[in-house]
Order: structure tokens, then sequence, then C-alpha cells
């Protein structure tokens, strides 16, 4: 059978693949942006005013050698260790520079909400150590900048990520502060405290008890939920100017205020908490490594993964910079921040607040372009700003109006434009694509579970994920636009046709403004920092009309797609921010779903064959677990194609929205799909996490009345999974006896969830 393409069909065909070259030379682009690849670190001979990578690489190499859990006594080798360094620096300073090097054992208590339970906490002897740089001739009382970062690990985990790489990054900070002949001219304390993964209890004993506490002016608290990528600021506050003064200083910047809106729902934590909000109010940031979560809290984060990039082969490790790029962020910033003027302690800082609205709280817009330049503004602009769109959105109907020759009256003319134009042909058009646009991928991730013996097979390629989702979601995207075309009309007179198709493309146009300009407003409205992307969006979809409009006049857009070519070219750095902030969200999301999937039953469903609830209960647990994770990436992947994509649907989809794309997009899709079925979910790359617990049953302080081991899995694939396809694993786990699903203890839950999740 040959498939017979209309001449219209040839073109959209041509128009589709230019789409897919830009947007494949986006991808490009910003694969190597997020990956860091730019950046050349620097070595061991680097001058000594330059942060260098390779010498903080020596300190990680130091500190992982063995596992830092409180406790265990690679946790106090750490300690001795960096107090060493700091005591070298101390001995090599000038005269014009003052070292002060403390170790301080800590001890206190606390409440604190944990995964929405509150939690009572009662710790001692737990070691901070901190060192304050200053001039010779500085006061304690002086304002002083605090860099926080955690040297204890998680239990099971070298920790050369989370955090080896945070306190070799503030060893080399203290090395250039010392030795490059700055003088910084407020003081800088390092506090490298040693009990972070025990719900932030060094910090809190810092702010507790330390003498320095009180002349905090601000602090930056290094992170990382992962190896690699670039330091993302995920919080800041309280008020605007860390921001501000980051916005304005960082050279690598990357940084979303829209990230402030969610993290509060993320289940985890960081030391920025303690500093800004429970104990102190103090102007922070919270800065940290995101990509690279493979490895985050397992035994795989080592030196190796911090050294290569997330997705090299472990046989050839490349060194894309990651550190070099967050050291000479973070020594920008130090300089920002000991030179600013809002830099005061905390005496100060109480009086500022009580008479002034300086430090007022308030969500300011900021947000990196590929790390070349960061754009910052105060929410009071942004009241102004993202509230253009909208007003141009519901003053367009009265310009078009006037512009209109037709004979009618004002009120029906309004009427018909405002009730057609804007409401129905318009808006609802684009909302309902971008809803079909999430829909269709989440079916069609519900239905490959149906017939799949596992899910999250895109997990350790997040290609796959693309691959599946993407064509899918666009045509859901194109599906209105389809609907629209076969609308019939009376009219037989081509030149009517013509108007209305005009017409019909003017109305999808403002229409997809107007959904943008009012997703911007609802942010605004709500108060929250992420309406800048639909702002981007709508901003820049006004001088694509533009070059459409203007090009109309020389080609007919109805038989060339070349106006539709016009409208593409001035859209080109929106989308380019688009795919750089939604493939960082995606990828960031695939990582943690190996974490914090949602949790099937961990053994053989056989266990529950004699107890109806019991199998009425795994049920509802498969159906909760199983299918959660597929969805939650296919609707994300949804959100972003309509992100990416649907500014170009009002013009573009007069090509695009054609039968014969659609099935050529949906044989894409099922592609796919077989390719994923033939992929197991996991790699050395990309581990599944399985938790071995030993469980101590106690009635009182000396008497043990039970002990059992239990095993229980992260991710929506069961351990019964896991030892079909790599009974390999089951060996290891106990060597020489075949491990009974019937003979073991059931792990809920509740019993193991006591660690910090991913921020």
């Amino acid at each position: 059978m040959v498939l017979k393409l209309s001449s219209t069909d040839v073109s959209g065909f041509k128009f589709l693949f230019f789409l897919v070259t830009i947007f494949s030379l986006i991808s490009l682009l910003v694969y190597s942006t997020i990956h860091m690849k730019f950046i050349k670190p620097l070595e061991v001979d680097a001058p000594l005013d330059r942060f260098s990578e390779a010498r903080a690489i020596q300190h990680v190499a130091a500190l992982t050698k063995e596992d830092r859990q409180e406790g265990r006594p690679g946790l106090r080798k750490a300690a001795v260790y960096i107090k060493e360094q700091l005591e070298m620096l101390k001995e090599r300073a000038g005269s014009n520079i003052r070292i002060e090097v403390e170790e301080a054992t800590v001890n206190g208590t606390f409440n604190m909400i944990v995964l929405g339970h509150s939690m009572s906490f009662a710790y001692r002897n737990h070691i901070n150590i901190v060192a304050r740089i200053s001039s010779a001739d500085s006061l304690e009382t002086d304002p002083s900048v605090l860099i926080n970062g955690h040297f204890d690990s998680p239990f099971g985990s070298p920790g050369a990520g989370d955090c080896g790489s945070c306190v070799a990054s503030m060893l080399e900070l203290a090395r250039v502060t010392a030795e490059s002949g700055w003088i910084p001219p407020r003081p800088i304390i390092f506090l490298f405290n040693g009990a972070e993964e025990l719900f932030m209890l060094g910090a809190h004993g810092f702010m507790k008890t330390h003498r320095w506490r009180d002349s905090i002016g601000a602090s930056i608290n290094v992170e990382a939920s992962g190896t690699s990528g670039p330091d993302l600021v995920c919080q800041s506050g309280p008020g605007s100017w860390p921001s501000q003064l980051y916005a304005e200083s960082a050279v690598y910047p990357m940084a979303h205020s829209a990230v402030q809106d969610v993290f509060a729902v993320i289940p985890g934590d960081t030391d920025y908490r303690i500093f800004s909000h429970d104990h102190g109010n103090i102007p922070s940031l919270d800065i940290i490594f995101l990509l690279g979560g493979y490895y985050y809290h397992t035994s795989y984060d080592t030196l190796d993964k911090l050294l290569a990039s997330s997705y090299a082969s472990e046989c050839t490790p490349t060194r894309p910079g990651i550190m070099q790029a967050r050291g000479d962020n973070l020594l920008s910033i130090l300089k920002a921040f000991t030179n600013s003027s809002k830099l005061l302690n905390a005496r100060e800082r109480e009086y500022l607040e009580a008479t002034t609205n300086d430090y007022k709280d308030e969500r300011a817009i900021f947000f990196d372009y590929l790390s070349w330049f960061i754009i910052f503004y105060s929410r009071r602009v942004a009241l102004v700003l993202h509230s253009i769109p909208i007003v141009i959105f519901l003053v367009m109907p009265f310009l078009l109006h006037f512009w209109d020759s037709r004979s009618r009256s004002c009120f029906a003319t309004f009427y018909d434009f405002v009730k057609e134009f804007v409401c129905f042909q318009g808006l609802l058009f684009h909302a309902a694509g971008t809803i079909l646009a999430i829909i269709f991928p989440v079916i069609l991730a519900t239905v490959r579970l149906f017939f799949s013996s596992y899910a999250m097979n895109w997990f350790a390629r997040p290609y796959l994920a693309f691959l599946m989702f993407v064509p899918t979601s666009l045509v859901g995207l194109l599906i209105p636009r389809t609907v629209w075309r076969c609308t019939p009309t009376t009219s037989q007179d081509v030149s009517v046709i013509n108007k209305l198709e005009a017409l019909s493309e003017e109305a999808r146009f403002w229409g997809a403004f107007g959904f943008y300009a009012c997703v911007t407003s609802a942010y605004l409205v709500a108060g929250l920092g992420g309406g800048f992307l639909t702002f981007i969006v709508s901003v820049s979809m006004l001088p694509a009309w533009i070059f459409f409009s203007l090009s109309v006049k020389s080609y007919d857009h109805l038989q060339s797609p070349r106006p539709a070519v016009f409208y593409v070219i001035p859209l080109i750095p929106c989308l380019t921010y688009s795919v750089y902030f939604s493939g960082f969200v995606i990828q960031f999301l695939i990582e943690k779903m190996g974490m914090i999937g949602f949790l099937p039953p961990p053994y053989d469903p056989g266990i529950f064959s004699h107890c109806a609830d019991c199998r009425e209960l795994l049920d509802r647990s498969v159906l909760a677990g199983y299918y959660v994770t597929d969805v939650v990436v296919a609707a994300a992947i949804g959100v972003a194609t309509g992100l990416c994509v649907g500014p170009l649907i009002p013009v573009c989809s007069h090509w695009l929205a054609r039968f014969s794309i659609l099935q050529l997009l949906l044989h894409v899709s099922v592609l796919a799909l077989a390719l994923s079925s033939q992929c197991f979910p996991y790699s050395n790359l990309a581990p599944k996490r399985v938790v071995f617990q030993h469980t101590l049953v106690t009635t009182d302080a000396n008497r043990i009345v039970n002990s059992s081991y239990g095993f229980a899995v992260l991710d929506s694939n069961s351990l019964s999974f896991l030892f079909k396809y790599a009974p390999e694993v089951a060996k290891g786990l106990l060597p020489g006896k075949e491990l009974s699903f019937e003979t073991a203890d059931m792990s809920s839950r509740e019993t193991w969830l006591v660690s910090k999740f991913c921020p």
C-alpha cells in the first residue's frame, strides 16, 4: 500500500523537520550547558588567588576514605583532617589577617515538623569545626558572612558529593582567602558542621550556643542532592537582597525563584531552614548540586562519580569542571556579601526591621538564562511587568473592533468578538490542547503498564521517556486544531473561507497569548515566584506575531510555510529557555524517582493469599505504587511539551495538524514503547535502591525482646521483580541460601523512613 501525500502534507513534513532540527540544536546547547562541559577545571599548580578544582578534589579524596556517620570512626577522622587543614592555613597567614579555628561540641533539644509530623530531638556531643577569617583589626561584633557545609554523610555512603564536595570547596575557599592577599572587609565564618544528616543538629547547635552567632549578617548554605550539575539557588531570603547580590556577582549563575514555590512541599530540608527561619532570621542563600541524583545517599556516591560526567561511561570519565564552577561562584559571592552595605549583625538587623521595611520578606523574581546571565527584579516591578500581558489581552478586543470596518453595532460586534474570538475559539482551545498534551502521555504510560512486567523503564535511559511521551503530547496539542479544521463551513467562496481562516488564526494566537497571560496573573495573585516563565512566553509571542503578519504580505501563509518560519525564528530565545528549564526539571524528577517513588509491596504477593483483607490492601498498594511514577513523569513531560511547543501551535498547527503527521507521531511513540520494553530500568550508573534493615524491639534501655532483618525498596518495582531479573542480587544478599519471601518479615515503610530525603 502506497501512502499518497498531498503537496500540503509534504510542506507540513518539511516544516516538521525544520522544527525537529531547531529543537535538536537547542537540546544540544541545553545539554552542554547543564553539564557544564564548557568550564575548564584548574590544576594543582593554579595561581594562589584562584579556586582550583584539583586542590579541592584532594580534600574529597581524603574525606571519603571512610564513612562519616555519627558514631563511626570516620566522622572523627574527618573532623581532625578539617581542623588540621585550617590550622595549617593559620600558620601560613600573614600578619594582616586573622584566622581563628575552634572545635565546638554542641548539645541541645528542639522540636520540628518532619514529613508532616511533629518530632522532638535531644542530642549531645556532636562536633562542629568553626573557622573565622578576618582582618587583624576586626571586632567580634562586626557583621560577618557565614558559609556552611556538613562533613557527615548518610549511612552506607562515602558522601563524596553529599557533602564531601561542599567541605572540600569550603577548605579551598578558606585557602584562597588566606593566601591570595585579599583581606575580607567583613569577617567570614566557615562552619563545618558534623550532624546535618541527623535532622540538622550541627547547625542548630551552632545557632544556639556559639558566641559568633549574633554577628552573622548573611549565610550561604552549600549542599548537594547529587554529584553534578550547576549549583542551583533553591531558596533565598528573608528579604530579596541575597538573591539580588547573587545575581550581580555569580560567575556561572543558576537560580530560579520558581523553585521556592515547590520546595516547601518536597520531603526534604537543609540547614538553610535553621539559619533563615527557625533560628536567627538571617538573610541566606541555599545553593545545591541537583543532578547526579542516581547516587545520592547511596554507596555509589564516590569520588569517581564526582569526577565523571553524569552520562559518561564508567571506563572513560570526564572532568566537566563542576566543582570549579561552584568554587568560582562562591568566591565571587563571598566577596560581594562582605562588601555589601546591607550586611548587618543581629542587633542592627532587629533595629532595622522594627523601623523600616528593608528586611521585609518579599519574594523577588530571578532566573538565569543558560547560566550566561541572570535576570532579577523586585516584587514591585513584577506587579507591573507581569500585569502587562493580561492588560494587553483584555484591551485587544477593543482595538480590533475599531480596526474592523464592518457595519455592525458596537455592542453586537464586541459581544460576538469576545464570545467567539477570545473565549471559545482562542483561549479555551489552547487550554484544551494543553490539557490533552498532559492526558495523552498519561494514558500511554498507564496502558504500557498493563502489558509490561516492570515500571520505570526510562529510569536509566531518560531519552526513552522523551521518545515515548513527547510525540504523544504533541498529538494532544494538535487535536483541537484538527477538530477546528474539520468543522464544516456553509460558505463555498474561497475568499470567505480564507478570511475565516485568517480570523481563526488570529483568534488562536490571542487565545494562546491570553492563556499564558492568565497563568502569569494567577502566579502573581498567589504571591509565587514562578510566573516569569509564562511571562517570557507571552511577551515573546508578540514580536513573533508581528514578524508573521509582515511576512504574510509577501507570502500566502495558507500555501507556503515561510510565514510560519518567520513566526518561529523570533521565538527561538524563548524556546531555548523553556527547553532549558523543563529539561533540568524533568532530569531531576527522573533521577529522584528512584528515591521518592511510590512503593509497592516489598515481597511476593503470594504471602497474602490467605487473607482477603490483605489482598484488598495489596491491590490498592499496587495501584498506588506501580502506576504513579510513570504517570508523574508522563504528566511532567506533557507540561514541558505544552510549555516548549505551545507558543508555536496558534500559527504552526496549520501545517502540523494533519492526519499524516499525527499518524507519524503516534508511530514514533509506539516504536519507542517497543524499544523501551526491551530495556531494563536499572544499570550501574542508575542503581536500584534496596533497604536492608536490622530491627530491634526493646522494652527498656537494656532488654531486647525481638530482633529481625527485613528488606524494602524505594521505587515502583518490588524485590520479587528484582530477584526475578537479577537473581545474583539474592545470592549476594544471602550467600549459599535461597531467599524465601514466605519466611521473611514484612518491612513496613514507617519503620525505616527516618533518614532525610533529598531536596
